[in-house]
């Protein structure tokens, strides 16, 4: 009697777009969350039993506990993401559990968020809009009216020259923006092409006049930007955040934009997501925060979805390319 083989088992954590299910389902036994919203630990807790690999998202703590929950078979951890800090990287390496992430697929997106937020803030288009809608618009053109700063021509400091950082300065380019950036490394083959300046940290805060952030989440830059750096900042000037929110001390921002020590900041990310309606920075009328939107389009997410899917197919079927972070 010829028994079928098992099929390997995978859980998705959340509702992703096409065409990652039909990928999965083609070759596994895909069992996914109808809903998009975060999943409480006890649910995936049950649903994470006897599986070979996982889909998570950003929002979903992937730590020893869901490890055990899902016991022996778990070989696979895809990320829907490019970053994994919600990952114990050291308990799945440990289990000899492979981690993957969505890389090369949303850096352009993030970057036209970030370059909008830019202009945005400084040409304070939220409060604008809002002014309007609300009927507060009485008196036609005012010489004084939403009065803003420049880009063009301004300083860009970019806090972190990868990917994202250096789609960025290209964009900065139309502008005419002076861009200078920090980075852990030097990168000097697109210092020449962009015309940038590498500088200290300390230097870019004192010089910029736009300060954008991407860089990743580490021991190092845990808390980059606090007191003493908001300090440092022009007191026009605005930050920019669409990396990782533990990246900046969340409460001495607050302290800053309330002590007018910097003329805003643009967040898509936060110390903790979702953020708080209570949070001070959703009270302040020179912030913009968005919930975490960076590769919020339909090519990125879809094309997310497929990476996240091909790196379970791939590893399994041990062909192709698998995005492999530990």
């Amino acid at each position: 009697m010829n028994i079928a083989p098992r099929k390997n088992k995978v859980y998705i954590t959340r509702k992703i777009p096409e065409p990652g299910p039909s990928i999965l389902k083609r070759y596994f036994q895909t069992n996914m969350n109808a809903g998009a919203d975060t999943l409480d630990r006890e649910k995936i807790f049950q649903n994470i039993r006897g599986v070979d690999a996982l889909v998570c998202m950003l929002g979903d703590k992937i730590d020893s506990k869901v490890m055990d929950a899902a016991g022996p078979n778990l070989r696979l951890i895809s990320c829907y993401s490019v970053g994994y800090d919600h990952v114990d990287i050291y308990e799945a390496t440990k289990r000899e559990i492979t981690v993957t992430n969505t890389p090369n697929v949303l850096a352009n997106t993030t970057a036209d968020l970030a370059f909008s937020l830019i202009l945005t803030a400084a040409r304070k288009i939220v409060n604008a809009d809002r002014y309007v809608r609300n009927g507060n618009w009485k008196f036609g053109w005012t010489p004084d009216l939403f009065l803003g700063y420049d880009v063009y021509g301004r300083t860009l400091g970019i806090i972190g020259m990868g990917e994202i950082g250096t789609l960025v300065a290209r964009r900065a380019r139309g502008f005419d923006m002076k861009v200078i950036y920090y980075s852990k490394t030097r990168k000097l083959r697109i210092e020449s092409e962009l015309d940038l300046t590498y500088v200290s940290l300390d230097e870019l805060l004192q010089r910029s006049d736009f300060v954008s952030i991407h860089a990743s989440l580490n021991k190092d830059s845990f808390h980059m930007i606090d007191k003493s750096k908001f300090k440092l900042m022009k007191n026009t000037a605005f930050l920019i955040n669409t990396s990782r929110g533990k990246i900046i001390n969340e409460q001495h921002l607050i302290n800053a934009l309330k002590h007018k020590v910097i003329a805003g900041a643009a967040f898509d990310v936060y110390e903790i997501e979702p953020i708080s309606k209570s949070n001070p920075l959703t009270k302040m009328s020179q912030t913009i925060l968005l919930p975490h939107i960076g590769s919020a389009t339909f090519v990125t997410r879809s094309k997310m979805a497929e990476v996240a899917a091909r790196n379970i197919v791939n590893y399994f079927n041990r062909k192709g390319i698998v995005h492999k972070i530990n």
